[in-house]
């Protein structure tokens, strides 16, 4: 209150008992800040921060600070402190109505309340993801993630977004803010891990690849970037270590499922220039099965199968591999070719 200097000391003393909802708000005074919001202590934190969220929503103002609230005269433990008020700022937060407040910070200034305020966040990574994902996104900011690389890369970051949350660190010397980011460093770094996935077969990748990159991404505290013009081409994964290692083991299965249809692919290809079956077409020519369905003609007439299923225009028919015919669900029968393709001529 002295900060904030005597006019707002009088209007404070000038409203006196007019308060509604819980405070009443003045002007800045020295402080700044266009408004200063005064709390009526009654130590229920989250029910006091929620309303002074919706109060700035309602004005339309675009920041508010807060301290950490109860925890000087008011004698409230900081981890609880810490709960109550995340907790106002997460439900708030999820209100679709919200248009105008953009920015909350909450200034600390005990080392040992920051250790409560970060448990508090910790502990949200698995019950409320876009908690974390802001908290990821403070992580970014405090350690100048947002600093573009100098490196020339032809690189692709996948689209997500993450609400930026900024925690103001002030202490009695700039010596004492400096251990105290620095110590704050140190604990993001012990949750942040980065891994590097190098293939050829990531270059094969297409829009389907590219919307489970994208789904992985939404569903975990990750950031997934597609280096597809490095040789090899690489996915860069960054954020939390447990999330890395899960999504990158997606994202090998990803490359073996690719290498897996290439070979199946090149194997097609290559029982394709020996062999080659054909169903009826139109004015008694026939047309090649595609190579896929071609290999496994081949394959199951070699290993002595009675029978396959396979699809025809879109039509199921059940082939028998002795005779060459193949039955549709209606009982209709065609005749099949089986064509041994001569290399020597």
């Amino acid at each position: 209150m002295d900060a904030a200097g005597s006019q707002v000391a009088d209007e404070c003393a000038q409203y006196a008992g007019q308060y509604q909802s819980g405070f009443i708000t003045t002007r800045g005074g020295n402080l700044r800040c266009s408004k200063i919001i005064h709390l009526i202590t009654d130590n229920q934190v989250k029910s006091q921060v929620s309303k002074v969220l919706y109060e700035c929503e309602r004005r339309m103002y675009k920041s508010v600070a807060f301290p950490a609230i109860g925890t000087g005269q008011g004698g409230q433990s900081s981890a609880k402190v810490a709960d109550e008020m995340l907790d106002a700022v997460v439900e708030f937060a999820r209100q679709k109505s919200v248009q105008h407040l953009q920015t909350i910070k909450i200034v600390i200034f005990q080392t040992n309340m920051l250790t409560d305020f970060y448990e508090s966040m910790k502990k949200r990574q698995d019950s409320d993801s876009s908690t974390m994902e802001a908290w990821v996104s403070m992580f970014k900011y405090l350690l100048g993630g947002s600093k573009q690389s100098s490196e020339k890369k032809k690189l692709m970051v996948l689209e997500k977004k993450v609400d930026l949350v900024t925690f103001q660190i002030c202490g009695e010397s700039q010596e004492k803010v400096d251990a105290t980011e620095s110590w704050i460093k140190d604990l993001i770094l012990k949750e942040q891990f980065e891994n590097t996935v190098s293939d050829e077969a990531i270059g094969s990748f297409d829009a389907t690849q590219i919307a489970i990159l994208e789904d992985l991404q939404r569903g975990n505290q990750v950031t997934i970037q597609l280096l597809n013009k490095l040789s090899p081409p690489q996915i860069k994964i960054s954020g939390i270590s447990r999330d890395v290692c899960s999504v990158s083991l997606e994202v090998q299965d990803m490359i073996q499922k690719i290498k897996s249809t290439e070979e199946k692919q090149s194997k097609a290809e290559l029982l394709h220039n020996l062999v080659e079956w054909r169903y009826p077409g139109s004015n008694g020519s026939f047309v090649p099965f595609d190579k896929l369905t071609n290999m496994q003609l081949e394959r199951a007439k070699m290993a002595k199968n009675l029978h396959l299923n396979v699809k025809i225009k879109t039509k199921n028919f059940k082939v028998d591999l002795n005779t060459l015919k193949a039955t549709d669900d209606q009982g209709k029968t065609i005749k099949l070719q089986r064509v041994i393709k001569d290399e020597g001529k």
